[in-house]
């Protein structure tokens, strides 16, 4: 199965469940991918994307509450996703979410 699509996630910070919606869209390549990252403090783009079989990592430069890059490790298995986003010296923190196309 693809590891294409859009999923509803939850990141489970220090500042409670941070909700947002990641559209995955595979490059040509087979090992890259781009996409966007949308909840309610805005939307930001995916850069650097990879792809390793159905394991996916990216970063994103958020720029609300502060400026950061994050950086995002997750496996697709099925609808499901599970992994986890580095926030700098913040620490890193839980992702799970499910594809809703």
């Amino acid at each position: 199965m693809s590891v294409a699509g859009t999923y509803e996630c939850i990141v489970k910070s220090p500042l409670g469940d941070q909700k947002s919606t990641i559209v995955v869209n595979p490059g040509a390549d087979g090992t890259s991918w781009t996409g966007t990252n949308s909840g309610p403090q805005g939307s930001v783009d995916i850069t650097d994307g990879k792809m390793d079989g159905n394991t996916l990592t990216w970063s994103m430069k958020m720029t609300v509450p502060m400026p950061m890059t994050l950086e995002g490790s997750a496996t697709v298995d099925g609808d499901t996703v599970t992994g986890s986003v580095k926030a700098g010296a913040f620490g890193t923190f839980p992702l799970s979410g499910t594809r809703v196309s």
